[in-house]
């Protein structure tokens, strides 16, 4: 009995060796599997190029300062181009353009159309045309008498006094056709003359519409500006105020980008670049949780034409290439895509 119980290799020891032993090997085999499962799964990803998705991003601005009285954008929201979205007080604009608005009206109730010297002038004008109508007409009945008188005295029918008297007529309303036409002359003149003076009274007073007129034109286009249209298509990614607060021209008020189409900036070597061209399609994996990954269809719309230190964050098919080309890849977004979402490229 002494001497078995001075044996060191006891059933206990013997029991923990063993099972220490076991553990070993299961250590083994899990690690052995883990490295056969990646490098299965490498084989079976390969891919030449990874980057990130990322989207033609906007911020949106107003283009005045005020209190922002309406503003209808949330998170998440799909808005339309042109869309309004919301307004900036316009009260203060509206008054603006309504000042300038009644001081065109102000300038405008200086013109003189017709000054009652015009006025006068142009009867006096009608009165001397018609007066000379009137001769007119007694000047072609007297002529018409003289020849009548003219064969009675021919005939010994009428006396020569007769034709003496019509004769003296004529001269007569000749003279006073002659005197009319230059009273008609000088009466012209005096119209010119007057319209000429109301012209140059009037050219200062148009002179102050037309820098109005554009002043206007200004003022309409900053109250329509009230108005905050979106730009484009898209998905609110961020918003940064709130209805009512004050906003100013340099304050963002949104950001908003087009997620119908994503495209994955990755990174290539030079010894992939000559082998790349614009609108190549490429494949694009995604990871799709432990269902494995998604395979998209890309297509190759920018290739940067300086090369670049590889980021730290990208890698391409030679890891720790010194020099690289910055790629675009534009992939159609089924909603699975999102940005900033990490995706392999298989040229």
């Amino acid at each position: 009995m002494n001497c078995h119980s001075s044996n060191p290799f006891t059933l206990q020891t013997i029991y923990t060796a063993i099972n220490s032993s076991m553990k070993n090997i299961s250590c083994i085999l899990i690690c052995s599997t883990i490295v056969f499962a990646l490098s299965c799964k490498s084989s079976n990803h390969q891919f030449d190029a990874t980057g990130l998705f990322e989207a033609e991003e906007v911020v949106v601005s107003s283009e005045l300062s005020g209190k922002l009285i309406r503003f209808d954008v949330e998170e998440g929201a799909s808005l339309s181009k042109d869309s309004i979205i919301g307004q900036v007080d316009p009260m203060q604009y509206e008054l603006q353009k309504e000042q300038i608005e009644a001081s065109i009206s102000a300038v405008n109730n200086k013109n003189i159309p017709v000054t009652p010297q015009l006025q006068i002038l142009e009867a006096q004008s009608r009165a001397q045309n018609e007066q000379m109508n009137t001769i007119q007409v007694q000047l072609t009945t007297a002529r018409t008498e003289k020849l009548r008188i003219e064969k009675l005295v021919h005939g010994e029918a009428a006396p020569a006094k007769q034709l003496d008297d019509i004769n003296a007529q004529i001269d007569l309303l000749n003279q006073q056709i002659k005197s009319v036409k230059s009273q008609v002359e000088v009466t012209q003149q005096q119209i010119r003359s007057q319209k000429q003076l109301i012209a140059a009274q009037n050219a200062g007073i148009n002179s102050e519409k037309e820098p109005l007129a554009k002043r206007k034109e200004q003022a309409a286009d900053v109250l329509s500006k009230t108005n905050i249209k979106n730009p484009i298509s898209g998905v609110v990614l961020a918003r940064y105020v709130y209805q009512y607060e004050v906003v100013t021209p340099a304050k963002p008020l949104y950001k908003i980008a087009n997620i119908d189409q994503l495209k994955l900036r990755a990174y290539v070597s030079g010894d992939q670049l000559s082998k790349l061209a614009l609108n190549q399609e490429v494949s694009v994996f995604t990871d799709f949780g432990e269902k494995g990954q998604r395979n998209y269809k890309g297509k190759l719309v920018w290739i940067s034409d300086k090369a670049e230190f590889t980021p730290k964050t990208i890698q391409t098919k030679e890891e720790r290439a010194n020099l690289v080309y910055a790629v675009k890849i534009q992939v159609p977004n089924d909603g699975y895509l999102k940005i900033g979402m990490y995706g392999e490229v298989k040229f």
